[in-house]
């Protein structure tokens, strides 16, 4: 199924800044970056619930947030996008 991941975190101390860091590395781990807080992940249940463990584990949640949008199987029909950055679908086969 397809996740959306967003967040915001607080970067207005040293700890903030880190929290992004991981924020943002955890979230690399799961999926492709489509904007700058913004993430399309490609996940089954049990990721799922990996990788929002992780990052709840990360947050504060009295500063920071977080977000997940389940778009499920039929997300294609769901999406649409505009302008630069194409990015690819993360059903499909990459060639390297």
């Amino acid at each position: 199924m397809l996740v959306l991941i967003t967040y915001d975190v607080n970067t207005e101390n040293k700890a903030g800044k880190a929290r992004l860091r991981k924020v943002a590395k955890i979230c690399v781990n799961y999926g492709q970056r489509v904007q700058n807080s913004v993430f399309e992940c490609s996940l089954d249940p049990v990721q799922l619930f990996s990788v929002k463990d992780a990052l709840l584990k990360v947050i504060d949640e009295s500063c920071d947030s977080l977000r997940f949008y389940n778009l499920g199987k039929n997300y294609k029909n769901r999406i649409e996008h505009y302008g630069a950055k194409q990015t690819y679908l993360p059903d499909d086969p990459m060639i390297f």
